[in-house]
């Protein structure tokens, strides 16, 4: 029984991301944090998803910039390239050659009812391409070439997933046993961090408000500052409980980076204010991302270090995923060269 269990098949776990904007709180809470931990549990895949970000205008030089602070940021977030495959999305051709294939066994209605592909639509009415509606498709290939179990997603990118999944089990009852069925892997805990200016939404760094969300890159003092102006209500306890959206939420946040309960929290600051509360969340969040911080400042000045991790990883990722690649291909009747 012992021996089984050491030979069993490590589970596969992918993850990608877009290099539009730093990660906020809301990511390392939702997902991030979790993410060196699950590397001696699953085999991860983390990639920069670059060919996403071009359903909108980018300006160019922009662009390769933030990809490669969100490469490094990956990194020091505790991704590390010798125990998981690290990569950006346009060094594997694979990707964009599956979303070709993929998008002959997508149907025109399912993509049509994409809420994201509504909500995209109406906020770039002058910029309503093939590509923002094709979108699922490219993201469905992202995680079918590397076979994984899970995917990690907010409630946002669920429609996502079960889009892929049906794409999954459309393609297997053509062709067989192509692709593994991806899971959902969703946090217990914390997987969702609210606005600080409006805590009925979902924290965003698009958020016009800066003072909304906090970045995972944020100085200390501005980290600090954004907790202050958090909005609350009119009460004074600090407890959880329905109605203290603002409260609940601070709670929610304090709780997961400090590993104290809402019982505890409640009880430490029993007779205590609003403002001693807000500034004991801002100062505990600071510390738990002051690694990140400096992580990030000391690799993306490493050029040289991040070129060989992307180059290397993306050799990695084209090997994987054309195993995968070539076996769809020959399901299709495409002729090997």
């Amino acid at each position: 029984m012992e021996e089984a269990v050491k030979t069993e098949r490590k589970k596969v776990i992918l993850s990608g991301i877009q290099p539009t904007g730093v990660f906020t709180l809301g990511n390392y809470i939702g997902a991030i944090r979790n993410w060196d931990k699950m590397q001696d549990e699953y085999n991860c895949a983390y990639f920069v998803a670059d060919l996403h970000s071009l359903t909108v205008r980018q300006d160019p030089a922009a662009l390769r910039k933030q990809t490669l602070d969100a490469f490094a940021l990956v990194l020091a977030c505790g991704i590390d390239p010798e125990k998981s495959l690290v990569f950006i999305q346009s060094h594997v051709p694979s990707h964009a050659e599956l979303n070709w294939i993929l998008s002959c066994y997508a149907q025109f209605g399912e993509l049509s009812r994409m809420t994201q592909f509504k909500d995209k639509s109406a906020k770039h009415a002058d910029n309503v391409n093939a590509g923002l509606f094709t979108y699922p498709v490219l993201m469905a290939g992202d995680i079918l070439l590397y076979q994984p179990d899970f995917v990690p997603v907010g409630a946002d990118q669920k429609q996502h997933l079960e889009f892929t999944r049906d794409i999954v089990t459309r393609f297997n009852n053509l062709y067989g046993n192509v692709f593994r069925m991806p899971e959902a892997y969703i946090p217990k805990e914390g997987a969702r961090v609210m606005s600080l200016q409006d805590p009925t939404k979902k924290m965003s760094k698009s958020d016009e408000n800066v003072n909304a969300f906090v970045s995972i890159l944020d100085e200390p003092n501005v980290i600090i500052n954004k907790f202050k102006r958090a909005v609350t209500d009119s009460e004074k306890e600090i407890c959880y409980r329905e109605g203290k959206d603002g409260i609940n939420n601070l709670m929610s946040i304090y709780s997961v980076v400090t590993g104290l309960t809402y019982e505890q929290i409640e009880k430490d600051f029993e007779g205590k204010g609003y403002g001693d509360f807000k500034l004991a969340v801002g100062e505990a969040v600071v510390e738990k991302l002051r690694p990140i911080r400096e992580n990030f400042n000391r690799i993306s000045k490493d050029k040289a270090y991040l070129e060989e991790t992307y180059r290397k990883g993306a050799e990695m990722a084209t090997g994987i995923s054309e195993r995968t690649l070539s076996k769809v291909k020959k399901k299709v009747g495409l002729l090997a060269k």
